[in-house]
């Protein structure tokens, strides 16, 4: 029997974002994040599915829409996120299978493979989407995450509805 996903990762560009960087003459100026998106990971948190992300690049707008959203786990500027991911589970005292992963591109197929249940939004690269076991209906940064909250979340329901723990 497959545990309960107790932690959801993300990926930014690409899977919170669209995947496009806007650039002004001091450096990068904008992102634009998908309010539904928000509001699945508000629901996942309340349902006591922790959140995180890890992304390669560094943005003060991530760090502020992550505190929004109340997300602990705030990873910027890595380059080795599979390392990253494992030093998390162990602190959080989780099996890699009790956690879900949603990516876009090639840096996240370790992470990918190394969790319990993998998504790709359905925009990712050929490779991403073939590694992941569901690809979502939405592009990234245009409600593919609130895909991914509100299967989770019914997935959860379904266990708990068994008399099984979510």
């Amino acid at each position: 029997m497959t545990p309960a996903i107790r932690l959801l990762l993300l990926d930014v560009d690409g899977v919170l974002t669209d995947g496009r960087l806007y650039f002004g003459a001091r450096g990068e100026a904008l992102k634009v994040f998908h309010v539904r998106d928000g509001q699945g990971i508000v629901q996942l948190r309340h349902a006591g599915i922790a959140v995180a992300v890890i992304s390669g690049r560094r943005s003060p707008m991530v760090a502020v829409r992550c505190r929004e959203l109340g997300i602990e786990h705030v990873h910027q500027g890595i380059a080795d996120k599979l390392a990253v991911f494992r030093r998390l589970c162990a602190r959080l005292k989780l099996a890699p299978a009790a956690c879900a992963c949603i990516g876009d591109d090639l840096p996240d197929l370790p992470l990918l493979e190394a969790v319990g249940r993998s998504f790709a939004v359905a925009d990712a690269h050929p490779d991403v989407r073939r590694a992941a076991g569901h690809v979502t209906t939405l592009p990234g940064g245009s409600g593919a995450v609130r895909e991914v909250c509100d299967l989770l979340l019914a997935a959860g329901t379904r266990k708990s509805a068994r008399g099984r723990p979510a």
